[in-house]
């Protein structure tokens, strides 16, 4: 039980590494709110979950300060304190040159997943320090910090940019107690990873696949319960000397490119 009575954070919760990762959060000890646009996913995804009123929900606009400060404000009134802050809400945008994506286009990805990055930082912060103690916030970058490809200008920049967040905090949160660090998954099965190869061939996103598994060392696409194995160790007490890192979840692809 790694994160036994610890209160967790989980936003875009009811994605596929968010639902995995409240799964294994809960297996581990933790109490949750998990977060994001939809009240109706929400409701069925804490329905589903629940285990004696120790799953929450909240529905929100990660990119208003007003919804992340009510987000918080509500966890730490339903359960006393907060612990952990998954900061995992995304948005892949469209795939299309640099040229041709437009100021919409480049914005709307900005604003989730740097500025509603931001924000939550900025706020479980502030109600960690009342911790005195050890708090972990966990961010999902992607591969895609580290690297670059063709179609995805405004994805990789937000990536690059929420690495750079993570250890900026690194620094200024470490005299607090808050251990802050990014989770990069590769290439993951799930619904965003499934879309982009769509989105590259629409004709036979079959052929992505295959493409990048050749880049992978290990051959295959990963897990979504791999990279919730991972966002748990970064939050239980089992890394307590690791903050500002960087952690590859991606089968070896960046380390061999």
């Amino acid at each position: 039980m790694k994160l036994e009575d610890k209160v967790a954070i989980i936003t875009g919760a009811t994605g596929d590494i968010g639902t995995s990762t409240a799964i294994k959060f809960l297996d581990e000890g933790a109490k949750l709110m998990l977060a994001g646009r939809s009240e109706k996913k929400l409701e069925a995804l804490a329905a589903k979950l629940n285990k004696n009123g120790s799953v929450h929900y909240l529905s929100g606009d990660l990119t208003q300060e007003s919804d992340v400060e009510n987000l918080i404000n509500e966890t730490v009134s339903k359960f006393d304190r907060l612990d952990v802050m998954f900061a995992n809400a995304g948005f892949e945008g469209i795939t299309a040159p640099l040229v041709d994506q437009t100021l919409d286009d480049f914005t709307s990805v900005l604003e989730i997943n740097v500025i509603g990055v931001w924000l939550c930082i900025k706020h479980a912060a502030k109600a960690m320090k009342e911790n005195k103690g050890d708090s972990s916030i966990i961010v999902t970058s992607s591969g895609a910090g580290v690297l670059g490809y063709e179609g995805a200008g405004p994805y990789i920049a937000s990536k690059h940019a929420v690495n750079g967040l993570v250890k900026a905090g690194a620094a200024e949160l470490a005299s607090s107690g808050i251990r802050i660090n990014v989770a990069a998954p590769g290439p993951i099965d799930n619904r965003m990873m499934n879309d982009l190869a769509k989105s590259l061939n629409p004709d036979d996103p079959s052929l992505v696949r295959a493409a990048f598994e050749q880049k992978i060392p290990m051959q295959r696409w990963g897990r979504n319960e791999e990279v919730a194995n991972l966002v748990a160790f970064l939050a239980s007490g089992e890394s307590t000397f690791c903050t500002g890192g960087v952690y590859m979840v991606d089968g070896g692809m960046t380390a061999t490119l």
